[in-house]
C-alpha cells in the first residue's frame, strides 16, 4: 500500500467491531433490567388505580365490591352502570376478567360474603367482604420478576419469585411482602 491510498485495514475494522460488540454486552442487560423495573411500576400503579375503582364502585352503587374486571372497567359502548361503571379502561379491563398491561397479567378476584338482597336495579351481587388483585409477569425474568396483590386494605404486596399469588377469600396471602 503507499501512503496516498486511504482507508481502514481489516484489523482496524475487527477492532472496532469488537469493541462496539463489548459495549452492547455491557448495555442490553442494564437496558432489560430497566425495562422490567418499568413494567413493574407500571403493574404497582394500575393496582393502585384498581383499588381506588374498587372502592369507588363500592361506595357508588351500593352492591358491594365488584367481582369482576368488567364491572369497574370500559367494555365498550353500553352505558354507565353498576355493569360497566368505567372507573378503568379497557386495557385494564381486558377480556374474560383478565387486563394485560406493561408485561403483566392483572385478574380480579371477589371475597367471600355476597352483598345481600335488595340490590339496585341491575346489579348483580357484589362481595361486602372485600376482593383481591393481582399483578403476574407475563415472562418472569422478562417482563418482571416479582407479582404482585392487594385487597380491600389497599395494601400491596409482593413475591419476588413472580409466582401467581394463592389469594383465598377476598384476601392476599400474609407470607407475600409489603411493598414500602
Amino acid at each position: 500500500m503507499s501512503k496516498r491510498e486511504k482507508g481502514f485495514s481489516l484489523i482496524e475494522l475487527l477492532i472496532v467491531v469488537a469493541i462496539i460488540l463489548i459495549i452492547a454486552a455491557i448495555a442490553i442487560p442494564n437496558l432489560l433490567r430497566s425495562r422490567m423495573a418499568a413494567n413493574e411500576a407500571s403493574a404497582v400503579g394500575s393496582i393502585r388505580t384498581i383499588n381506588t375503582a374498587a372502592i369507588s364502585f363500592n361506595s357508588s352503587y351500593g352492591d358491594g365490591f365488584p367481582v369482576t374486571l368488567s364491572q369497574i372497567g370500559t367494555t365498550g359502548s353500553a352505558p354507565v352502570s353498576c355493569a360497566n361503571a368505567e372507573y378503568i379502561d379497557s386495557v385494564l379491563t381486558g377480556v374474560a376478567n383478565v387486563g394485560t398491561k406493561s408485561g403483566y397479567t392483572f385478574r380480579l378476584g371477589p371475597g367471600v360474603t355476597p352483598q345481600p338482597a335488595p340490590l339496585p336495579a341491575g346489579c348483580a351481587a357484589g362481595s361486602i367482604d372485600g376482593y383481591t388483585v393481582t399483578a403476574v409477569p407475563v415472562t418472569v425474568g422478562t417482563t418482571g420478576q416479582r407479582s404482585f396483590c392487594s385487597d380491600a386494605t389497599g395494601v400491596i404486596r409482593y413475591n419476588p419469585t413472580g409466582a401467581a399469588p394463592a389469594v383465598a377469600g377476598g384476601v392476599c396471602p400474609a407470607a407475600m411482602t409489603p411493598l414500602q
